[in-house]
């Protein structure tokens, strides 16, 4: 591959980390916001639940551009058996994080979901 093609695949890689860490920070800059409103508002109740599932969703679509990023680096720019390593272990543990963060924000795993919204939904039958 030309050397062209892998400047401009650095390039988007790194527009592509610039892009999650923004993210992270105006999702929680927004968050906050949102929460500032809400008090200003006297809306005080569930404050604290709403700015944590806010900057949770900004986490975790933050983590999914930055894994978008780590895999094009790898398999496009760096191929080698060490980057691959490295690529997996980063994949494994923004996985494990936003797994986590999921189960936090939804208060469910993700195949019990369907059955919590149910029981959640006035009049609908419980999962059984």
């Amino acid at each position: 591959m030309s050397t062209d093609f892998h400047a401009a695949m650095g390039t988007i890689v790194e527009i592509f980390d610039v892009v999650g860490v923004a993210i992270f920070a105006i999702g929680s800059a927004a968050a906050a916001i949102r929460a500032g409103v809400s008090w200003s508002r006297r809306q005080r109740t569930g404050i604290y639940g709403q700015i944590r599932r806010d900057v949770g969703r900004s986490i975790l679509l933050g983590l999914e551009v930055l894994i978008i990023a780590d895999i094009v680096n790898t398999i496009v720019v760096d191929l080698t058996l060490e980057s691959a390593l490295i690529l997996s272990i980063i994949v494994v543990v923004r996985t494990f994080l936003s797994f986590s963060l999921e189960v936090e924000l939804e208060g469910a795993f993700p195949w019990r979901l369907a059955a919590v919204r149910r029981v959640a939904v006035p009049g609908s039958d419980p999962p059984g």
